[in-house]
């Protein structure tokens, strides 16, 4: 953290508010007078700094992985639960695994504080109950090999806070992944994954820098999760849905590559078996 923002942090500590990297103001002052070019290039700086700090969390989220993949080979499921952006980032990349890899859509199961209602709307102090996300896992049945992941820039939700910490009270692995250090959220969890971004173009607007850390880091954690499960095979996705005419044809150019049949071939297979791997592994048993 640099001097300015240490700074930020022990006036606002001073005055007797708690602030967070996240809600912490930056050089930014004048926005409202600048260009959109100006804006545009600060931005994109910004962001800049976003793989750097993903790239620092990288052994925690191996450990991760490595833990979900054990209780998932086990029958576990994977939990994410997060309010506002946060959430609606848990949800879409719980919701995009099924059709590119083929899995059940209880594998993973993103949780938002306020309901699907709440992927378009705010729901007022949804996020503020701590008992909440704990009965919504419930109703989808909690197995002793499950893993819950807290999904919240600021880390002090306490919708996420309150189902981590009983889930950890009741034995599962539980993770997090956050923008602040130390946070409440972080010390609830085995393991912290902490993507400190520092302070937003716009203060406090976690949509911009923390919310593509914490996308970025989704997508390694279940797409490695994945390929290690053995839905991908060099790299690709075999097990892909064929929910539309672009993913047959991506289908019946993966049949062609690997066996070397023609196309016509190719594609009644696929259409018969619903997935490259199936397909393939039937072909090779008939050859």
């Amino acid at each position: 953290m640099d001097s300015k923002n240490s700074d930020n942090l022990k006036k606002s500590s001073e005055s007797g508010i708690q602030q967070s990297v996240t809600e912490s103001s930056n050089e930014y002052t004048n926005l409202d007078q600048m260009s959109a070019f100006e804006i545009l290039t600060n931005i994109n700086e910004e962001d800049r700094k976003v793989p750097k700090a993903v790239s620092k969390c990288i052994p925690k989220i191996e450990k991760l992985v490595v833990g979900i993949v054990d209780r998932m080979k086990k029958g576990g499921k994977v939990f994410y639960l997060g309010a506002g952006t946060s959430g609606r980032l848990g949800v879409l990349d719980a919701s995009e695994l099924p059709p590119t890899f083929g899995v059940p859509e209880n594998v993973v199961i993103g949780l938002i504080a306020g309901g699907d209602t709440a992927l378009r709307h705010a729901v007022e102090a949804a996020e503020d109950d701590y008992e909440k996300a704990w009965n919504e896992m419930n109703s989808f049945g909690i197995g002793e090999y499950d893993t819950v992941i807290g999904i919240a820039a600021s880390g002090t939700t306490p919708y996420v806070i309150g189902g981590v910490r009983k889930a950890r009270e009741n034995g599962l692995l539980t993770a997090c992944i956050t923008c602040n250090p130390n946070s409440n959220l972080s010390k609830e969890v085995e393991i912290p994954i902490e993507a400190v971004v520092g302070p937003e173009i716009i203060t406090g607007s976690t949509r911009l820098k923390a919310g593509t850390a914490q996308k970025l880091i989704l997508n390694m954690i279940t797409t490695t999760v994945m390929i290690k499960m053995g839905r991908v095979k060099g790299n690709k996705m075999v097990n892909m849905q064929l929910t539309n005419k672009k993913l047959v044809e991506r289908g019946t150019k993966m049949i062609i590559e690997e066996l070397n049949i023609p196309y016509d071939e190719a594609k009644a297979l696929l259409l018969k078996y619903r997935s490259v791997k199936k397909a393939v592994e039937f072909y090779r048993s008939q050859h």
